[in-house]
């Protein structure tokens, strides 16, 4: 049996390279320039808006509140596997050993969440709401400080009640992090010594719990699986990962759309390839979030040029990721016996893309009227979604 430090870096040097894996496969050249274009006009509208925000808008309780509530959101990573529960039983005793390094990689791995809105906020804290650049660097510190307690506090909380009742725990992590945050931004020692005690006081005692409790395998184990799995399932959006299979729902509610359907015998595929749409988690879904994505850029980007190619490139992607998930299966299905067509089912992918494309576009519509969006080259929008999406059907096999 290997020590508990070998174990760790085993499964760390692991888990890097599934990332790698797949990660190369997601951060490709169309995304990149995709998120060039994001961030150019959102760092835009930003620092438009700071020049309109009237200086008594509470932006510091803003971030404090915003920083709080990601500072709560602290999930360990341990790596811990199933077969843990049998092969790391007899070390029980040292597996805070083991431990001690997940929180760290845990503590370390997530401080971008918060570091980057730290970073985004700083213009308005340091133009609009005045803050001095020795209170910026204590609240930097004081979230450090912060993030490394909720990471400790959360793990213990888990262990301790086997799982149980997170959620309470993350609201009163959170609510402590924003009144600490809050305090220091107004420069009050007074407030933020008796908030020390609170927070000293509420780690003590979830680690004293932890003697003599049973480490919850069944637990974490679960936990990994399902992070990991979110990690695929994101990942499967650019790559086949052989990791997972979609998930099916009936989705009752929208059983009324099956009949847009004519029900002819000529039809058939078009109907089965609707209802594979409908009901699969990844396919469905990821043409939702796609298309309020697309309708959140053109109600908030007012560059002509950037949401064009942002609404277009989400287009594509949607397009090109619909067709290949219905396409993909190779397997026997039971409607290869029908006495139908054999391109059948190819003619029913493209129709069905452009239905839902045409829907992405008359949403997008919608969304600019909704808006009051009053540049009228913006409302090209709906017409670059169509022609972007009818281009790519016709481009790729």
């Amino acid at each position: 049996m290997k020590n508990l430090h070998d174990v760790w870096r085993i499964r760390f040097l692991h888990y890097v390279n599934e990332l790698q894996k797949y990660l190369k496969y997601v951060f490709t050249g169309h995304l990149a320039i995709v998120v060039v274009f994001v961030l150019g006009a959102g760092g835009y509208q930003y620092s438009e808006w700071l020049k309109t925000v009237p200086s008594d808008f509470p932006g510091t309780w803003l971030v404090a509140f915003v920083l709080g509530v990601l500072l709560s959101f602290s999930m360990p990573t341990t790596l811990i596997r199933e077969p843990d529960q049998v092969y790391l039983l007899p070390l029980e005793t040292k597996l805070m050993t083991y431990m001690k390094k997940a929180l760290s990689w845990t503590f370390w791995s997530q401080l971008f969440i918060v570091v980057i809105p730290f970073i985004v906020a700083l213009p308005l804290l340091s133009q609009v709401s005045k803050v001095q650049p020795q209170t910026l660097g204590l609240v930097f510190i004081l979230m450090l400080i912060l993030k490394w307690w909720n990471v400790q506090v959360e793990f213990a909380f888990r262990w301790a009640n086997q799982g149980q009742g997170v959620w309470g725990d993350r609201l009163v992590r959170a609510l402590v992090s924003i009144a600490v945050l809050a305090s220091a931004f107004t420069l009050n020692p007074l407030y933020i010594l008796l908030l020390i005690f609170p927070i000293v006081f509420y780690f003590i005692s979830w680690s004293r719990q932890l003697k003599g409790q049973p480490f919850p395998y069944e637990h974490f184990v679960k936990m990994e699986q399902n992070r990991m799995l979110r990690f695929y399932r994101f990942a499967n959006y650019f790559t086949d990962v052989p990791h997972i299979q979609g998930s099916i729902n009936r989705r009752a509610w929208l059983n009324a759309l099956y009949r847009l359907v004519p029900s002819h015998q000529k039809n058939a595929q078009d109907y089965l390839v609707f209802r594979t749409f409908v009901r699969t988690d990844d396919t469905f879904y990821l043409w939702l979030r796609l298309t309020l994505l697309s309708a959140l850029g053109a109600a908030f980007i007012d560059i002509p040029i950037v949401v064009m190619i942002f609404v277009g490139a989400l287009a594509f992607a949607s397009a090109i990721q619909i067709k290949q998930a219905l396409s993909a299966s190779s397997e026997f299905r039971m409607d290869m016996l029908f006495p139908i067509a054999e391109n059948a089912r190819n003619k029913g992918i493209l129709k069905l893309v452009r239905v839902v494309q045409v829907l992405q576009a008359l949403i997008v519509l919608v969304t600019l009227v909704i808006a009051g969006v009053e540049q009228a080259s913006l409302y090209a929008l709906p017409i670059v979604v169509v022609l972007v999406s009818e281009i790519t059907l016709r481009m790729t096999k």
